[in-house]
């Protein structure tokens, strides 16, 4: 009789239960979300909103994401950081997209800008620090260095994302750089003597494009703030998990914080370190 291959959907299914039965929590989370948007997906097709269907299919697929990592990978993602990631997905789009999030409350996008800051870090240190410990790859980086490695992988995610919503918004005028009304500016193409002084202008309360009042109460800037505090978020949540990870590797096998959030591989035939003893 031929052995089912690990890509069978019989085989797939056995270790799907075995998922559920290792993570209930993150099942029992994967599936109140699931539902959800599944509730979501049939209302925005019913009101013939398909945009909106369409961003609940892609959160579907992403849902199901982490599953297939850790199935096709042979990586172990924690509890904690998968539900996290769950949550982030359903607060991007479902509620920060189709219920406005981002609108109503000022401070959504601050919070996911940090998350993902956090969550990247936690990548990045992970790829560093699994290869750093894998008996077949000849090279140990120290803690500071895996440190390192994690922050500028976080920030340059970060960076990467920033470019691609500057490219939305000139290619199909999307705004999802956000705009801020700010009530002073100050440029050197406000200087008349073309002297590279910069000039300000204080206490802005009104501005008129072609001969009509804005009503914003002030100078509406166009993005820039928006994508510096994204950033600056994103460092600070780059900054605490590296902090966190090279204390992490600094006393190899001491910190459930960092466990909580490190993806570890499951394969030991890929010469990747046991998991330390803890006791």
């Amino acid at each position: 009789m031929k052995k089912p291959s690990d890509k069978s959907p019989r085989r797939t299914g056995v270790r799907l239960k075995a998922a559920i039965r290792r993570q209930p929590a993150v099942f029992a989370v994967y599936t109140i979300l699931r539902l959800i948007v599944l509730a979501t997906l049939v209302s925005s097709i019913l009101r013939g909103e398909y945009e909106s269907a369409f961003i609940c299919l892609l959160v579907l697929v992403l849902f199901m994401l982490p599953f297939f990592i850790q199935q096709n990978f042979g990586i172990e993602l924690p509890s904690t950081l998968e539900i996290i990631i769950l949550l982030f997905i359903f607060a991007a789009e479902i509620l920060g997209e189709l219920k406005c999030y981002f609108i109503t409350f000022h401070h959504w996008d601050t919070m996911l800008h940090t998350t993902t800051g956090f969550l990247c870090a936690a990548t990045g240190f992970a790829l560093i620090d699994i290869l750093n410990r894998n008996s077949r790859i000849k090279f140990q980086l120290s803690p500071i260095y895996v440190a390192l490695v994690a922050f500028c992988f976080s920030m340059t995610v970060g960076v990467l994302w920033e470019f691609f919503e500057f490219g939305m918004d000139r290619l199909f005028q999307m705004d999802m750089q956000k705009d801020t009304v700010v009530n002073s500016i100050t440029s050197v193409m406000l200087d008349p003597t073309n002297s590279n002084i910069p000039v300000t202008i204080d206490g802005i309360t009104s501005v008129q494009v072609n001969g009509q009042e804005l009503g914003f109460g002030g100078y509406l800037d166009i993005g820039l703030y928006d994508t510096m505090k994204d950033l600056f978020v994103n460092f600070i949540g780059a900054v605490v998990f590296s902090t966190i990870g090279y204390f992490y590797i600094k006393h190899r096998g001491h910190g459930k914080l960092a466990k909580a959030f490190i993806p570890t591989i499951t394969d030991k035939a890929d010469g990747a370190a046991p998991p330390e003893n803890t006791n």
